[in-house]
This record gives structure tokens, C-alpha cells and sequence, in this order.
């Protein structure tokens, strides 16, 4: 893989250990085809269509990877809560907690920008998803997906 610098190298290899020892953990084994594909998503700064994984592949790893193969393997991530599928934009990111115990009581939500289509995982109370529900059902609808995707303009691109 093409890094910056050997900092970034090691931080995604340690997030890719970690992602493995969560899949030993529920019996289901991380491929080296699916650590690809979920080494571009933690490398990439935003989220990435399985078309633009498959380009990821073919110039990081000199694999052609077939789109029904990355739609099955982004599938095996997101059951494993290892990647999030932002709907509105049908595209995926690495989750922001693959790092951690990952047992994550909040509802994960995302911060878009709409300029640079940087994406910033953040956390809600799941209080505050329970009050959005409720308000939802007063208004006549019945939420099917507590994930709030938000547009807006990060930091760089505040200029």
C-alpha cells in the first residue's frame, strides 16, 4: 500500500489486527480480500462506492476484484459492524470504533461534508434516538433506520 508516512502504515495494520480478532471472536474469518477492502475505507478520509474500492484494489494491490465480490464482502463488513453504509449516498466508511471494545451503547451518526465529502462518525444517546422516534410517530411515521446522515462543511473547508 502506498502510505504517507510509516505512522499511518502501523495505525492501519493495528486497526486491521483488531478487526481480526472481532471476527475470530464471532467465528467468521477477516480474507485478505475483505482486509483490502476494509483497508481502503480506513484509509480513505470519506466514504467510498464499491466501484471505487474495486479501483482501490486494482492500483494498491494489483487485484481485480468483481463488484458482486465487493457488494458480498462490504455486506460481511457491515454485519460484523465493521463499516457503516451511508444510504443517502449508497457508499461505506470504515467504523470510527474498529479500535476499540466495540460494544458502542450510542447510535453511531454521520457528519458529511458537503464540499470535500469528508465523513466524521459521531455518537447519539440512544435517549435522544428514542425522542426522534417518538416525535416521528406523532407526525405520522415510523422510523426504519435510527441512522441520521447530516450534511454540512467540516473545519478545512470553513475557509
Amino acid at each position: 500500500m502506498d502510505y504517507p508516512n510509516n505512522h499511518i502504515m502501523n495505525n492501519i495494520d493495528s486497526i486491521i489486527q483488531q478487526a481480526e480478532q472481532h471476527c475470530k471472536a464471532h467465528g467468521a474469518r477477516l480474507t485478505v480480500k475483505r482486509k483490502q477492502i476494509l483497508a481502503g475505507l480506513i484509509q480513505s478520509n470519506k466514504a467510498l462506492s464499491a466501484y471505487e474500492l474495486i479501483d482501490f484494489c486494482k492500483e494498491h494491490y494489483g487485484e481485480s476484484i468483481s463488484a458482486m465480490s465487493v457488494y458480498r464482502i462490504l455486506e460481511f463488513l457491515e454485519n460484523e459492524r465493521l463499516v457503516h453504509k451511508l444510504n443517502l449516498a449508497n457508499k461505506y466508511i470504515a467504523c470510527a470504533h474498529i479500535h476499540c471494545d466495540h460494544t458502542q451503547q450510542n447510535v453511531p451518526q454521520f457528519l458529511i461534508c458537503k464540499k470535500c465529502s469528508k465523513v466524521t462518525e459521531i455518537s447519539i444517546k440512544p435517549s435522544t434516538i428514542a425522542e426522534l422516534q417518538t416525535n416521528a410517530q406523532e407526525a405520522g411515521f415510523k422510523l426504519i433506520s435510527p441512522q441520521l446522515e447530516i450534511n454540512g462543511l467540516c473545519d478545512s473547508c470553513i475557509v
